[in-house]
C-alpha cells in the first residue's frame, strides 16, 4: 500500500482475476484492502504493542494478514472463531512466515490502549492514521474541531453520491426509486445531488440508472460544476471548457448545464482518460461536447481547470495515495497548478471566467496558488463563488470568495474552487 500501482486499480486487476467470488464477496473483498490502507498506522501501533513489530514480519502478505486479523478485532468486533477460517490458507498455498498461532495471539491476548502523544497534530495523526507530516499542514490550516471533523471524515468509507439528471428533476428521480424499492434522499449542498440510504446496491438495476437520469458523482464535483455558472446564472448556450476532463465526470455535467445550444470542449493529457471520457459521452448521445487537439481556449466564455492536485480532499475514496504523498509532491504540484492556470489564463478571451479547482483541503493548492496568480495577473478580478446562492447555503459551501467543501460539514471529499474574471479589452 505503500508503494506500487494505486489500490483501485490493483484491486480491480486482481478481482477480474478473481474466480468465483460473487458480488458480495468481491465488494467485502474491495472494502477491506481499503480499511488496512484507511487505518494502517493504528493497526501497525496495535500490533507493535502486542509486540509484533511490522518491519519484523517477513512477508508483505502476512504482514496484511495481522492488519487484518487486527482491524477485524478492533474495528468490527469479532472473535478467533469468526476470524480464525478467514486467515487459514488450506494446504501449501504460498509460503508463509507467520502461523495460525501468531495469529490468534493477535486476535486473542489482552490489548492495552497505547499511549497517544501529547501534541494534538501528532496524536489526531496516529488516531486516525495519517501522516504526521499532512496532519501537521492541516493543523496549520484549520482550528481543531473542524481538524478533527474533516479528518474523522476522511476517515471513512465514503457514501455513493449521485447527480440527477436532466438538471431540476430530482423530486421526480426520488419517487421513481421509491417505486422500485430504493431508498434515497436528497443532499442539500448541491441542487441535483442524491444519496442512497440503505446499503444495497439494487440503484445500478433501477431504470433511473439504465435510462441515464443517474450519474455517479462527488457533491463537490458537482459543486465545482455549480461554480461554473456565472453569479449563480445559467450557462445555457455558452461554449465551456473542460481542460483537465479527466474520465469526463463534469464534461457530462456540464454539458447538461449548457444544453443542446451551447458546447462543451473537453481534453486531458492521459489519452486513457479521456477515452473513458469520449464513451461515455457517446453512451448518452451528448453531441454538444467534443474533444478537439489543442483545445481552442481562446474561444469558450468559461474554462474549468480541475488542476492535477494531491487529492487530499479524496482519502476517504483512495486510502493509499495518504501514504504515497509527500510535502515535495504537493510543492510540484503547486508549481505545476501555477504554470496550467497562467496558460489557460493567456489564452483566455476577454471577459471569459476561469473556474479554477481541485480536490486538495491544502491551502497550498488552493488559496495560495489563486493569490499568485492575481498578483501576477491584474487583467484578472476574482468573482465571489457565493454570488448568487441564497446566503443559507453560501454560508455553508464558501469561505469568503472561495468555494471550500470541507467534509463532513459537505458530505463526501474535500474539494475547492476559485472563479476568475478576465477584463473586457
Amino acid at each position: 500500500m505503500m508503494k506500487g500501482e494505486p489500490l483501485k486499480a490493483a484491486l480491480a486487476n486482481a478481482l477480474r482475476d478473481a474466480d468465483g467470488l460473487g458480488g458480495q464477496e468481491r465488494r467485502f473483498a474491495a472494502f477491506a484492502a481499503r480499511e488496512l490502507s484507511r487505518h494502517q498506522r493504528l493497526l501497525d501501533l496495535a500490533a507493535r504493542t502486542l509486540g509484533h513489530t511490522p518491519g519484523k514480519i517477513g512477508l508483505n502478505e502476512d504482514q496484511a494478514l495481522v492488519r487484518y486479523a487486527l482491524w477485524r478485532r478492533l474495528f468490527c468486533g469479532e472473535d478467533w472463531a469468526r476470524i480464525g477460517p478467514e486467515v487459514r490458507l488450506p494446504g501449501p498455498v504460498r509460503p508463509r512466515t507467520i502461523n495460525d498461532t501468531l495469529l490468534s495471539s493477535v486476535v486473542t491476548a489482552p490489548l492495552s490502549e497505547p499511549a497517544l502523544p501529547e501534541a494534538l497534530p501528532e496524536r489526531l495523526a496516529v488516531r486516525h492514521s495519517f501522516p504526521s507530516w499532512l496532519v501537521q499542514r492541516l493543523a496549520e490550516a484549520y482550528p481543531e474541531p473542524v481538524l478533527e471533523g474533516l479528518l474523522a471524515a476522511l476517515d471513512e468509507e465514503p457514501s455513493l453520491h449521485f447527480r440527477v439528471r436532466p438538471p431540476g428533476t430530482r423530486d421526480a428521480v426520488l419517487a421513481a426509486l421509491l417505486e422500485e424499492g430504493v431508498q434515497a434522499e436528497a443532499v442539500a449542498a448541491a441542487p441535483d445531488a442524491l444519496r442512497v440510504t440503505d446499503s444495497s446496491h439494487r440503484i445500478f438495476e433501477t431504470r433511473m440508472m439504465k435510462s441515464g437520469r443517474l450519474q455517479v458523482q462527488d457533491v463537490g464535483s458537482q459543486l465545482i460544476v455549480e461554480a461554473c455558472r456565472p453569479e449563480g446564472g445559467a450557462l445555457t448556450g455558452l461554449t465551456v471548457a473542460d481542460v483537465c476532463a479527466g474520465a469526463g465526470g463534469k464534461t457530462l455535467a456540464l454539458a447538461d448545464l449548457v444544453g443542446p445550444t451551447g458546447k462543451v470542449v473537453a481534453g486531458d493529457r492521459s489519452r486513457r482518460r479521456l477515452s473513458d471520457a469520449r464513451d461515455r459521452v457517446r453512451e448518452w448521445h451528448l453531441r454538444q461536447v467534443a474533444f478537439p487537439h489543442p483545445l481552442p481556449l481562446s474561444e469558450a466564455d468559461v474554462l474549468l481547470v480541475d488542476a492535477p492536485c494531491s487529492g487530499s480532499g479524496s482519502l476517504a475514496r483512495e486510502p493509499d495515495q495518504k501514504w504515497k504523498l509527500s510535502a515535495k509532491a504537493v510543492t510540484e504540484f503547486k508549481t505545476t497548478q501555477g504554470s496550467l492556470l497562467a496558460e489557460v489564463a493567456r489564452q483566455a478571451k476577454p471577459g471569459a471566467r476561469i473556474v479554477y479547482a481541485t480536490c486538495s483541503v491544502l491551502p497550498e493548492e488552493n488559496d495560495v496558488v489563486v493569490r499568485e496568480f492575481l498578483a501576477q495577473h491584474p487583467d484578472f478580478s476574482l468573482e465571489p463563488v457565493g454570488q448568487g446562492m441564497p446566503p443559507e447555503r453560501a454560508a455553508l459551501l464558501c469561505d469568503g470568495p472561495f468555494l471550500r467543501a470541507v467534509p463532513p460539514r459537505v458530505p463526501g471529499g474535500g474539494f475547492f474552487a476559485a472563479r476568475l474574471r478576465k477584463a473586457q479589452g
